[in-house]
């Protein structure tokens, strides 16, 4: 398929696990795709593995300027946008009596302030048809220990996307959100989990996904350019979980 030729698409949080799966599937599609990352040299590793038909902008969507260059970037490249994949997002644990003010905003400023400005910023740039999908989660749904403030920066994500789809109806461009449930990626790494834990953590969610494991990366991109494409032209304002029934059964 070449649901994407000659589109072009904006991936936050490119550089790694689902964000990165996407971009492939989006250039295997026909798509050019600007990706961003905050660190330059994982980024430029996951340009020369999707290869061609990439544009890595070193990025962290939490500062409003590095965003501003971002769009300044494709405006320059090519003048427009026909899809956002709002991704870029990490996971702080703590438990409610252990948490501090730094790591409410450090997870309130990437995980909500930065889709805001993800989608804000790039909205000059949309015509009629665009899309914008959200990287939402099962923890906006569902409660997990230690993790209160990403699973309500996820919940947030929700309330957003039923909010922009009555803002942007009268523009074409709608807005969806993808909750992936427990996916092989690197955010247990990125948030400080040793091996030993996360190997743990990858035994116990197994057991309790009804499917029996956990999700590859590519398979929860599959449903983000089901979303971001023609195929899903009446699908508005929806959560699509992608989690093996954890947050279903």
């Amino acid at each position: 398929m070449n649901r994407f030729q000659d589109k072009i698409v904006v991936v936050t949080g490119g550089s790694s696990g689902i964000g990165l799966a996407a971009a492939k599937q989006f250039v295997a599609e026909g798509a050019h795709v600007y990706i961003t990352g905050r660190r330059q040299r994982e980024l430029e590793l996951a340009a020369q593995e999707i290869g061609h038909n990439v544009t890595a902008v070193q990025a962290d969507v939490s500062v409003t300027a590095d965003l501003k260059r971002l769009y300044d970037t494709v405006k320059t490249g090519h003048g427009h946008i026909d899809a956002v994949f709002a991704n870029a997002g990490f996971v702080e644990r703590g438990a409610l009596g252990e948490l501090s003010e730094e790591q409410y905003h450090r997870q309130f400023d990437t995980n909500v302030k930065g889709v805001v400005f993800t989608v804000q910023l790039a909205l000059p740039l949309m015509a009629p048809g665009g899309t914008i999908v959200l990287c939402g989660s099962i923890s906006g749904s569902k409660g997990f220990a230690d993790s209160s403030l990403y699973g309500a920066s996820k919940a947030a994500l929700r309330s957003l996307a039923r909010s922009w789809t009555e803002d942007l109806k009268q523009r074409g461009i709608r807005v969806n959100v993808v909750s992936p449930g427990p996916t092989h990626t690197n955010v247990l790494e990125a948030s400080g989990y040793t091996s030993a834990q996360i190997s743990h953590a990858h035994d116990q969610l197994a057991r309790i996904i009804p499917l029996g494991r956990m999700a590859d990366s590519a398979e929860v991109a599959r449903s983000v350019l089901f979303l971001a494409s023609n195929d899903s032209s009446f699908v508005a304002g929806a959560e699509l979980f992608v989690d093996g029934g954890l947050a279903q059964v």
